[in-house]
């Protein structure tokens, strides 16, 4: 009876789970990012990456693709991060059987599979999922064109690698560990079969170094013009981020691993694998520790320090604990695999129930929506408070609502500016005036939703109309306000 291929077990593993509750949590900030600019033509598109989040410009084309397609509920969005995710673990299981044996890259993948950080990212519409398969594809065909070289072998790895940047600028970081083990496997120099002439030796050896040269430039070409355009949006797109520090390490496998406890469990058996493969840990030691490294490194003197950044480094340490875990006998590897996949379920139960973090404080989004889906009347309005904000009030109450009150304050759109967000009327008593009733919905909760909103809009809007009735919603405040001159 023949053996079931390494990688099923592990992707339909992924698949079953992370379809499991795939929509039950809301489009939270960031996803509702993803739907406004994967639902504009390609040409508002990239006025949008004139604007802000170029680095993800190219994922936002692809989602276009996918939603004129397949359409923009939320568990059309969130599925090509699950079938992302699926493959990452098939992969990763053959990488792991490639470089340990075939255990380790079983457990490696099944280890992957139960992780809460693997759902969380197998079920957000956002690209970590594709960036963390493309990382473990563009390892496997490395590792494959090191071992029979060619130049159709290097050709796949520099699609992958060109991929690989288009979708996540920093999981570029990786090819810092690519390129330490070209070096080592030039110093080396392993023979080929057939090859006795120490001159062709020689010749192979150089070979191995120039054609993954030549292999990385296609992703220079086309992820560095993106670099470059994102760096000037840096200002916009990462104000929220701070300045990295030490104890953001620390944190570090928690985040990843979207669970304290199961990431301090992954590092200890990882430390173990490492410890138990010797110099063949260098790839998957430095596929985790480079890439983190080298953006604590620019996170320390530039804002870029966000653990999710570095979702694409958890295969590599799953393959080192599949290591460890294939030194074993087979019954205790899957109790420790049990044992995270039981450790992380009260994880997995919270990210069901919202994406937010932290997630004791979900945005009600669509309870809003409902709210003023059942009191709309012909001639409403809707002012959001605040409207620049990452909460993305606005996307998320038009998302769930076929047919929102008229926008009043805003003079144009997020899609004509090349933006996320609209511009709002500079004198809003003048845009207000004649309106007879208005929804307002305000960020966070308010006993007194008119006294929360700053500024000359907060002063029209006090002027104009009174309150005739409040909605509290989980991190939101839904208020109908009337006009005062009963009009």
């Amino acid at each position: 009876m023949r053996r079931l291929p390494v990688w099923l077990p592990p992707a339909l593993l992924t698949l079953a789970v992370t379809l499991t509750g795939l929509g039950s949590a809301q489009l939270w900030r960031d996803e509702l990012a993803t739907w406004s600019a994967a639902t504009r033509s390609p040409g508002d598109l990239a006025r949008l990456a004139g604007t802000i989040d170029a680095a993800t410009g190219p994922y936002y084309l692809l989602m276009h693709v996918w939603t004129s397609v397949f359409g923009d509920s939320t568990i059309a969005l969130r599925v090509p991060a699950v079938l992302a995710m699926t493959v990452a673990a098939g992969l990763l299981a053959v990488l792991g059987a490639r470089l340990v044996d075939r255990r380790g890259g079983l457990f490696a993948g099944l280890l992957f599979a139960v992780l809460p950080g693997t759902s969380r990212y197998g079920q957000e519409a956002r690209p970590y999922a594709l960036a963390t398969m493309l990382a473990v594809l563009a390892t496997l065909l490395l590792v494959t064109a090191l071992r029979r070289p060619s130049w159709a072998r290097w050709a796949g790895y520099a699609v992958a690698v060109a991929a690989l940047g288009l979708i996540h600028l920093i999981a570029l970081t990786l090819l810092a560990a690519h390129a330490l083990v070209v070096l080592i496997a030039w110093w080396r120099g392993p023979a080929p079969a057939g090859i006795a002439n120490p001159a062709h030796l020689d010749a192979e050896r150089d070979r191995r170094v120039w054609r993954w040269l030549v292999a990385v430039v296609p992703v220079a070409l086309l992820a560095g013009p993106l670099l470059v355009k994102a760096r000037t949006q840096q200002s916009r797109q990462l104000n929220w981020v701070h300045l990295a520090r030490l104890d953001d390490l620390t944190a570090l496998p928690g985040g990843v691993a979207q669970s304290s406890v199961v990431g301090g469990l992954l590092v200890g058996v990882a430390a173990l694998g490492a410890a138990r493969l010797g110099r063949r840990a260098l790839l998957p030691v430095g596929a985790v520790l480079l890439p983190v490294l080298l953006l604590f490194a620019a996170g320390t003197v530039v804002p870029l320090w966000v653990p999710r950044y570095l979702v694409f480094v958890v295969p590599f340490a799953c393959l080192l604990a599949g290591a460890a875990l294939a030194a074993v006998a087979a019954p205790a590897a899957l109790v420790v695999v049990v044992l995270a996949g039981l450790l992380g379920l009260p994880d997995q139960a919270a990210l069901r129930r919202t994406h937010e973090w932290p997630r004791s404080a979900p945005v009600d989004y669509a309870g809003a929506a409902r709210v003023i889906a059942d009191g709309q009347r012909p001639g409403d309005a809707v002012v959001y408070s605040p409207r620049h904000s990452w909460l993305f009030l606005d996307l998320g109450i038009e998302y769930h609502l076929g047919n929102p009150p008229r926008d009043v304050l805003v003079t144009e759109d997020e899609v004509r500016r090349g933006d996320l967000w609209a511009a709002e009327c500079p004198q809003p008593a003048q845009c207000l005036a004649g309106t007879p009733r208005v929804w307002l919905v305000v960020a966070g909760r308010h006993a007194e939703p008119l006294a929360a909103v700053p500024g000359a809009k907060g002063d029209a809007l006090r002027a104009q109309f009174t309150v005739t009735q409040v909605w509290p919603r989980p991190g939101l405040t839904i208020a109908l306000l009337t006009s005062r001159s009963g009009r």
